[in-house]
This record gives C-alpha cells, structure tokens and sequence, in this order.
C-alpha cells in the first residue's frame, strides 16, 4: 500500500491523536481544561505517569503510591496486592493528575449532626474493596461504605461563585444507598451547609427527601445544597431515569443561569441528556465556593455508600460534542468486572 498523503493523512493523523487522548486531553482540547482529574483506576492524560493514588498498610502504617503500568494506562494493580499481602489497606490518597494539587484525602469533621462518622474525620476506603478490569488489566475503584468520605477544601482552580464548570464521573450503578449523600463535585470549604447554591455535585442515589426522577431509582441527580435536583422543579423529573448500569457515566454541569444532567453505559453506546435548561427558583446567581467532596454531602452527611472508578472537574461549561468524546474515550477503556 502506497504510504498516505495529503488529506488522508491528515485525517489518520487526527484519528490516531483522538485515540491516544485521555478524558482531559480531549477537555482541554474543547476549550475546557480539567482543574481536578481523580482515578484509581487509570491515567486521564495520555502522558501522565504519575501517582494515581496512594494505600496504607494496617500491619505497619507504611504507605506505598500507585502509578499508571505506562504513561496513560491503567493503574499497577500489582504493587498494590503485593505490598498488601497478608495484611489490609486504605486508600489514603487519591491524587489530581491535573498539576493543580487538588488531592483527596480523610473528609474533616463537618457540619451534619448525624451519620455514622458525625463528629469525626470519616474513614477511608478499603482498597481492595472494588476490583475491576479495564481492557483486561486489573484496577481497583473506590468502594465508600456509609461513614467514608474524602475531601479537599483547599482546591485550587476550581469555580467559584457562578463561575462555569463540568463534572463527570463513573461509578458503579449498582452499589447506592438512599443516605445522604453520594457526591462527587464541588462543595463548601468550610465542611458545612452555608446555603442554597454553594454546592454543585454529582449526586448518585436513591434518596427522595428532595427531588426524584422516574421509577425507583438510582438517578443522576446534582447537589446544589439544601437541595437535590433531577431537573428544574424540586420534585419529580420524569425525564430523569433510572440508571443502574454496572459501570455508570454520570455528569453534571453549569454555568450562568443554566445547567444539565447527562448520563449513560461506560461500558457502550453514547450519552443522553436528561436535563437542560435554567437554573432553579434560588439558585441563579450561584455561590459556589470549590472545595471538592467524594462519597459525603457539602456538610459531611456520610450515610451514603457507592463506588468511585474516575471524575473530574473542568474550568468551562464543557460541550455536548466534548463530553460525547469523553463518552467514547471511558467506553474505549473496557471497563469490565
């Protein structure tokens, strides 16, 4: 075969580029970079090749960081079972592959005056808890049990106030609990509820204090504090469904006056969108103030439970197209049990 030229070789060029990207080569590719990237199952750039997260031994407290097989693999499943074996271990950090220091570690006490770690640093996940493979390769996510929780309410880069950002992530759609509250997102720095719209978090559960879409759940649903929401109206979205595949895209973004809700398979087919549109009565401006919670409401309400594979937060208001590529990246991964 003759060797590509011109416009065909363009286009293999691009092809090839797409596949090598990672979920946030392809946001910042779409004019909305992450600020917080977050896995333990994988590298979210296709050059990064650092720590994913680090584990702690119960025998001896030593600690041990895990790191991509090769820059924008999967996680090296095999120095974690062998510096685990014979013993137990935590995740104790999961580390923001953004370059911003965004890291996630032991939720602080907060402000909730009930839930099984109420009054104290909640406890950290088991790090073998959620095996999993990714085109073959063994990884492990981040199983939160009701009293687990991780938090940074330090972050760097974040959005703030009404400014504009997008949130995905994948979990496992059938671990959920009705507790409050399984979030990943952005959240108060001060571990406690300061007010309507100071939150923007996915929400994945089957808790109906505040809002529901159809069926019985899980919904993808966004935590904007004092307030789950599967659509405008603080009730029902019967466009919001339920979703419980085994491996779960879930998103959540906003900006000025208008937000959505988009979910799908992670393991095939593409997104679709479950709400668009303005901000509910009360929440327009919003006050966000970017700390990042996983696993715990804004105020570290710790009674949920679900598992955590990957997410991140962008600065920007990320496109359907963006997120549709992204979409296509975590399908190309394989996530399989």
């Amino acid at each position: 075969m003759s060797r590509p030229t011109g416009i065909l070789a363009l286009g293999l060029i691009a092809t090839s580029a797409l596949v090598a990207a990672g979920p946030c080569d392809i946001y910042s590719s779409g004019g909305t970079p992450c600020v917080a990237a977050h896995s333990t199952t994988r590298a979210l750039y296709s050059a990064y090749s650092g720590s994913l997260y680090q584990i702690k031994r119960s025998s001896d407290s030593a600690t041990k960081n895990i790191a991509p097989l090769s820059a924008g693999g999967v996680a090296n499943a095999a120095t974690q079972d062998s510096f685990c074996s014979g013993t137990s271990c935590v995740i104790s950090t999961i580390y923001d592959q953004s370059g911003k220091g965004n890291h996630l570690t032991q939720a602080p006490p907060g402000g909730a005056a009930k839930g099984p770690a109420a009054g104290g640093y909640d406890n950290l996940a088991d790090a073998t808890a959620a095996p999993v493979h990714l085109n073959g390769q063994k990884a492990y996510g981040v199983f939160i049990a009701p009293g687990m929780g991780y938090r940074n309410n330090a972050a760097s880069g974040t959005a703030t106030g009404d400014a504009a950002e997008g949130i995905y992530a994948i979990f496992d759609g059938t671990h959920y609990n009705g507790g409050c509250c399984f979030d990943y997102g952005n959240a108060e720095t001060s571990s406690d509820d300061t007010g309507a719209g100071h939150m923007e978090a996915i929400y994945f559960g089957t808790i109906k204090v505040w809002g529901s879409g159809a069926g019985s759940g899980p919904w993808i649903m966004a935590d904007l504090e004092n307030g789950l929401f599967s659509g405008y109206n603080p009730g029902n979205n019967p466009a919001d469904p339920t979703i419980n595949y085994r491996f779960t895209t879930a998103i959540v973004k906003g900006e000025s006056n208008q937000w959505a809700i988009r979910g799908g398979n992670a393991a095939t087919g593409a997104l679709s969108t479950f709400y668009s549109g303005v901000r509910p009565s009360g929440y327009n401006p919003m006050h966000k103030e970017g700390a990042i919670i996983l696993g715990t409401g804004g105020d570290n309400s710790d009674g949920a439970q679900g598992t955590f594979y990957e997410g991140v937060m962008t600065s920007g208001y990320p496109s359907d197209a963006t997120e549709n590529s992204v979409q296509a990246n975590i399908v190309a991964a394989r996530y399989t049990t």
